[in-house]
């Protein structure tokens, strides 16, 4: 037994002492690799190697460049965020301990109890229901040959006329509130627009029947009834077609949420506007008169945040609560009321994205007919911004009962101001840079500018000195 384990440790002695003969012979080499062997199997391990200079540098680009493509700042969106809530808290407590709270819904609803068979405009809303029979009427005399299209044309620009000069005389002579009489003026324009999208659609609708260019689905002149009409007047789009995309029913909860949204944040609306935006206006006017043009710059900046939250808020509102209210009432399948203009790197395409209904009439029922027609392109765009322009003025001076052109101007500044951003800037980030920008000092300059007009016109003796008080405001 001794014999044989002693006989082993012979045979492994050989096998060892060739392990430190390796071991030696690899120290003695500068490769990565050493090997030995065990009873006669050779095996190979992997050695560190040390380098006195290790590499610790590559080629790259810092964050903060364009050409790193790193784009995760979520912590400085926080921080965005965070310090525009904490500067609002100071300038809503500051508002506060200076106004007091300045919000009374007892005052809204004491308007709103006003007699509303002496308000005119309850009476125009009304009474333009007449022009919409008047259209059905004459449509379905064009469908059977009563009349021709020629007269339609003569009579159609007739009817409009008159259906958007009526309630400006009705305005302007009347005594009524001006924010009442915005709202019923818009109505007027929405239903000139609907209108004039209904008799084009049903001329073409005209010429594809004369002309043995029916479609599968054609329903001309089935389509010319009131039911059919009233829904396209209260479905939220501008562009009439003879069937619209509908949903196969209701969803409550989905009401109940948009029928809230709509109640509260129009109550914000109104609470911000009255707390927040009057006392700057009011106490901007003798700013704008006597004012150096550094305190003039001062109570722009100083009305164009709680301007530009107040628009973000009125958008939602419009755009998303009530459009859809409306649409899921009406099973209105289409949605498509906005796109993403807050990344609107060119002024062409925010006016594009932000207002879909608003966008597709101009397109179909102005720029494209136009083009058609062999006229340039710059000038089918700028009749459209030239109608847009028409419009804004329109539903601000007649309700305010002076004449400007602020918002017309404003409007026609549009075009070269599209011009900058698409072909000097090229869109990109300092595109939708000047796009926020002319949202968010544009609107308040017009603002003050008809603000100013109109309290001097109506208050003079209420015009605030030209002391401290005028610049604290």
């Amino acid at each position: 037994m001794s014999s044989e384990v002693t006989h082993r440790r012979r045979n492994v002695s050989p096998s060892t002492s060739s392990i430190s003969n390796d071991r030696k012979s690899s120290n003695s080499t500068n490769g990565r690799k050493s090997s030995f062997t065990i009873n006669g199997g050779k095996f190979s391990r992997r050695e560190a190697t040390f380098k006195p200079d290790q590499p610790l540098h590559t080629a790259q680009d810092s964050l903060f460049s364009t050409s790193s493509g790193y784009t995760n700042y979520k912590g400085f969106f926080n921080l965005s965020m965070l310090l525009l809530v904490v500067s609002n808290l100071r300038v809503a407590l500051e508002n506060l301990m200076k106004y007091g709270i300045l919000i009374s819904p007892s005052s809204w609803f004491g308007v709103m109890s006003t007699d509303i068979w002496m308000w005119p405009n309850l009476a125009v809303v009304l009474c333009s229901n007449i022009t919409c029979v008047i259209v059905l009427l004459t449509e379905k005399a064009l469908a059977n040959g009563w009349i021709g299209n020629k007269f339609a044309v003569f009579w159609y620009i007739t009817l409009f006329s008159i259906h958007v000069t009526l309630p400006v005389l009705v305005t302007l002579i009347l005594e009524s509130n001006p924010l009442f009489s915005f709202y019923a003026l818009s109505i007027i324009v929405i239903e000139t627009l609907k209108l004039v999208s209904y008799v084009h659609v049903n001329y073409w609708c005209r010429y594809a029947r004369d002309h043995e260019e029916k479609q599968k689905d054609f329903s001309y002149p089935a389509n010319l009834n009131l039911k059919n009409l009233y829904y396209f007047i209260f479905a939220p789009t501008l562009c009439y077609e003879l069937n619209f995309p509908r949903t196969p029913g209701r969803r409550k909860r989905f009401i109940i949420k948009r029928a809230v949204e709509l109640t509260v944040f129009s109550f914000v609306y109104v609470s911000l506007t009255q707390q927040w935006v009057f006392p700057l206006v009011r106490n901007s006017v003798s700013t704008l008169s006597d004012m150096p043009y550094g305190r003039r710059v001062e109570r722009l900046l100083k009305l164009a945040i709680p301007n530009i939250l107040i628009w973000l808020l009125f958008f939602y509102t419009v755009f998303h609560s009530f459009l859809n209210l409306l649409a899921e009432i009406l099973c209105f399948a289409d949605r498509e009321f906005y796109r993403d203009f807050w990344n609107a790197e060119t002024i062409t395409y925010f006016w594009q994205t932000w207002n879909i209904p608003v966008h597709r009439w101009c397109v179909r029922h102005v720029y494209k007919p136009m083009v058609k027609n062999k006229y340039p392109r710059l000038q089918a765009a700028t009749a459209v911004f030239l109608i847009s322009a028409v419009f804004h003025e329109y539903l601000v001076s007649v309700p305010l009962k002076m004449f400007r052109l602020w918002a017309f101007g404003g409007m026609l500044m549009q075009i070269p101001l599209g011009v900058i951003t698409g072909k000097i800037l090229k869109g990109g980030r300092a595109g939708n840079i000047v796009v926020w920008l002319s949202l968010i000092l544009g609107q308040p300059m017009a603002i003050l500018m008809y603000v100013h007009d109109w309290y001097l016109m109506h208050y003079p003796d209420h015009v605030p000195g030209n002391g401290t008080e005028s610049y604290l405001g």
